[in-house]
């Protein structure tokens, strides 16, 4: 049973809302959260209703039955599936955690690199650049970075966070995208680039952008 990129994160959602509330959300409340109209709302119901996913008391009703667990992502003809290998902060530095947090699908031909993966943001650092607290960052693997290069980096070993990249002759500079942070200082040998942010999804919505592009 293919479901699009869109349609897997709608069934997360209602997944995780009737999880927390006991019932369903309105159009209204789910159009905000996932940022699409009422109208997408409504079509993605009538199409995980006709997979057989969802049950509906009525056409204009909340009350919403789940027939099934949560698929595993699938992959469209234009899309690709990445995974979400853990949480990183973008805030004060936080114990690496390499928990698998499931997969997410993405546009293929925005983000066609090798071995690309998917962290999600804890902290409020880097909201100037366009990453919020919850969104996932798309990421290409690298252990080097350029000056200005938004990356994810491992401190000491075992705290990792997602930073701009600034080199200099004795020392590398870790500068947040908020002035209620401060930059971090580091020697060389206290840093390990893990890979460059390549891409930004927001929380929970199916929007997503190459990295320095607006979201939703």
């Amino acid at each position: 049973m293919a479901l699009t990129g869109k349609q897997n994160q709608f069934l997360q959602y209602l997944t995780e809302k009737i999880a927390e509330d006991g019932r369903a959300p309105s159009l209204r409340q789910a159009a905000t959260d996932m940022g699409v109209s009422h109208t997408a709302v409504a079509q993605m119901l009538g199409q995980l209703e006709k997979k057989g996913l969802i049950e509906r008391g009525g056409h204009y009703s909340r009350t919403i039955r789940l027939l099934s667990e949560f698929p595993a992502a699938t992959s469209s003809a234009g899309g690709r599936e990445l995974p979400i290998i853990g949480r990183i902060t973008a805030g004060l530095p936080m114990y690496a955690q390499q928990t698998w947090d499931g997969t997410v699908v993405v546009d293929r031909t925005l983000f066609a690199g090798d071995n690309l993966f998917c962290l999600r943001v804890s902290g409020k650092s880097m909201q100037g650049a366009g990453i919020l607290d919850g969104d996932l960052v798309i990421c290409e693997p690298r252990q080097y970075a350029e000056n200005g290069e938004i990356v994810v980096v491992l401190i000491h070993g075992d705290e990792a966070t997602v930073k701009r990249f600034s080199l200099h002759s004795d020392h590398i500079e870790l500068h947040p995208e908020n002035d209620a942070f401060p930059i971090m200082r580091y020697s060389f040998s206290e840093l390990l680039v893990q890979g460059k942010v390549v891409g930004v999804i927001r929380g929970r919505s199916p929007e997503f952008s190459a990295a320095g592009k607006n979201t939703k």
